[in-house]
């Protein structure tokens, strides 16, 4: 049932939003060189890595670490607003209809966090699809704090419904969670 929710309900965003992600990838061409859709290896379901897409919010070149330890001269003028607003991880939404992730779930991470992917999987966390979305994230906690972030994931994992779901989906929309971006945060 999670599956076919997450389908139907990015086949229908993507359907109705599409210009207006069009134009934020013309705005973010405009503003510096480089792709406008970020493509960065992220650790999956399993622990399967697979390329995750956001809207590219940092100058081309910036360090692929976590972003906790990007500084905050390396987002660029709209790429503060598109995190602030978290409007940068809509090309995730493609991520979940290709099955590599789904609407509510842990974060998916880097590979070179190892801490975390360990505190993860000891969890049990890997075996679920990561999210754009999760009890984190709407709770404020980002990755520099890989214990706290793993045991709420562990958390979401254990009661995980379509209807928790749906109240985390509720939650992020109406900004639970906007502002936890520490790179937004310090600029």
């Amino acid at each position: 049932m999670k599956r076919v929710f997450d389908v139907t309900a990015c086949a229908a965003f993507l359907l109705f939003f599409w210009p207006l992600l069009l134009l934020v990838v013309i705005a973010i061409r405009l503003q510096s060189p480089g792709d406008a859709i970020f493509r960065q290896i992220r650790v999956g379901r399993n622990g399967r890595p697979f390329t995750c897409y956001k809207l590219r919010t940092m100058y081309s070149g910036t360090s692929n670490v976590p972003t906790h330890l990007v500084a905050a001269s390396a987002v660029t003028a709209l790429g503060d607003h598109l995190r602030r607003f978290k409007i940068d991880e809509l090309p995730q939404l493609w991520n979940v209809l290709l099955g590599d992730m789904s609407l509510v779930g842990p974060r998916p991470c880097l590979p070179s966090q190892t801490e975390l992917v360990e505190a993860r999987r000891k969890l049990g966390i890997l075996e679920v699809r990561p999210g754009i979305t999760g009890l984190a994230q709407v709770n404020g906690v980002d990755m520099s704090d890989a214990n706290r972030l793993a045991e709420l994931d562990a958390r979401y994992v254990r009661s995980q419904s379509l209807s928790n779901d749906l109240k985390l989906i509720w939650a992020t929309l109406r900004g639970q969670g906007i502002g936890v971006d520490q790179v937004v945060g310090s600029s």
